[in-house]
């Protein structure tokens, strides 16, 4: 991991478990970072919006609060709305972790869990956020994707992504055309797999072609491999 991935960077830790939020905080700040403990209060999102954090780990079950809600709020964030969501939580339901990453979460890590394990995770997908091609922009048919400033357009308009999102949509750009299983994407976009199963996946690409195709269930660009995983058809 190179020095500019975590020197400087803003973690926002949600966790009203004031010994786990204590704890985290100690020991991102001793890996560089810059982060701040929120208790999941009411005015949690406004709090959030102002201090622009590069990343934030969220606590499912918050007193009075609902991280998931809190997630759907910074998804619908200007400020916020591309910036990767860790969630924390004792519930390691399935369902739950599913129900995570469709309302846009990128990770989901069940408690007990070591500091470790999570600092690893957001590293990751840090890393991930700031890792560019010799070409930074991908122009593809109606597409326009701008790997510097995160941002993808289609047909002039600007669609918003979440960061998990992105990576995955740039993925596919790099990739025209060839099929790739879901256990490769996991290992090409995800890397650090932990709780993230090959459901994970199918949930992304989901949400993705709600975004960018003029009928998801028929989609046009992110077609289906059957039985084996999906490809990114390149227009002409």
């Amino acid at each position: 991991m190179t020095e500019s991935v975590q020197t400087g960077k803003r973690i926002a830790i949600v966790e009203d478990e004031a010994d786990l939020a204590a704890l985290l905080h100690y020991n991102l700040r001793r890996e560089g970072f810059d982060s701040r403990v929120f208790d999941g209060a009411g005015n949690t999102l406004k709090a959030l919006e102002q201090w622009r954090p590069a990343l934030v780990l969220l606590d499912v079950m918050l007193p009075g609060a609902d991280g998931f809600e809190i997630c759907r709020q910074i998804r619908k964030s200007t400020a916020l709305g591309c910036v990767p969501v860790l969630f924390l939580t004792a519930r390691s339901d399935e369902l739950d972790r599913v129900l995570g990453l469709e309302i846009g979460g990128d990770d989901y890590v069940t408690k007990p869990f070591s500091t470790r394990e999570v600092v690893a995770r957001l590293k990751a997908h840090l890393r991930r956020g700031e890792l560019h091609s010799e070409s930074p922009v991908h122009e593809i048919g109606p597409f326009r994707l701008d790997l510097v400033a995160r941002r993808l357009f289609f047909l002039g308009r600007e669609v918003t992504l979440t960061a998990t999102e992105f990576n995955l949509l740039s993925f596919f750009f790099a990739h025209p055309g060839r099929a790739y299983s879901r256990e490769q994407l996991l290992d090409s976009v995800w890397g650090e797999r932990g709780c993230v199963t090959p459901r994970t996946v199918d949930v992304h690409i989901r949400r993705l072609r709600e975004r960018i195709e003029e009928q998801p269930e028929s989609p046009r660009y992110l077609t289906t491999v059957r039985g084996f995983g999906y490809r990114f058809e390149a227009p002409g």
